[in-house]
């Protein structure tokens, strides 16, 4: 199973710098081997406010007890708190040949969808509309803009996802996002991402 971590580091005053600067050496070795193991798919920056630390990590566990196992032992978590999120397949999710063909490069960004179904239940705009939907997703996995796609828990009659994108900059982000069948039904929350020097992407280009 998968999950999205919001990892938030606090370092106490007056802590030594040559501490810190080993605990984060310390911490990238580690995440390496996280990698090597298969726990630690991706890492980002999102927007951070002066003075804030703050990651967003893609990881895999059997469970959330098996994830908390994995984060209790990373270098860092003796300054940081954690927020998973577990992450459901979705059946829209591009195969990752197609992404992988379009070999696409730029910046990434995280979009946080929500769809309201109709108040008088799904009419035939609607339902076309989610047929559509899986047709246009693929559309833009072929074209390297939709990397992943995940389900997340919602309350009755609505549906949210996860996606992760590429994009030229935010302008391009929105004009993508817009052409969704399922845009009139939905709000999206989109987030910047930047890469993480211990991201294990960057270790494979």
């Amino acid at each position: 199973m998968e999950y999205l971590v919001t990892m938030t580091t606090h370092v106490p005053e007056g802590t030594p710098d040559d501490e810190v600067d080993e605990t984060r050496a310390r911490e990238a070795a580690h995440s390496r081997g996280l990698a090597h193991e298969g726990r630690l798919l991706r890492l980002w920056r999102p927007p951070l406010k002066p003075g804030e630390w703050r990651t967003l990590g893609l990881f895999t566990a059997g469970d959330a007890a098996d994830l908390e196992k994995t984060l209790a032992g990373m270098p860092l978590r003796v300054w940081r708190t954690d927020e998973p999120i577990p992450l459901a397949p979705h059946p829209n999710d591009p195969d990752r040949r197609l992404v992988a063909q379009a070999a696409r490069t730029g910046p990434e960004f995280l979009t946080e969808f929500t769809v309201m179904t109709p108040v008088d239940g799904p009419d035939a705009a609607f339902v076309d509309a989610l047929a559509g939907e899986a047709a246009r997703t693929r559309e833009l996995a072929l074209q390297g803009h939709l990397l992943r796609l995940w389900a997340l828990e919602a309350e009755p009659g609505t549906a949210r996802a996860y996606g992760l994108w590429r994009a030229e900059d935010g302008d391009e982000m929105h004009e993508i996002l817009e052409t969704l069948p399922l845009d009139p039904w939905m709000t999206v929350r989109t987030t910047p991402l930047s890469p993480h020097p211990n991201d294990p992407a960057l270790a494979q280009d």
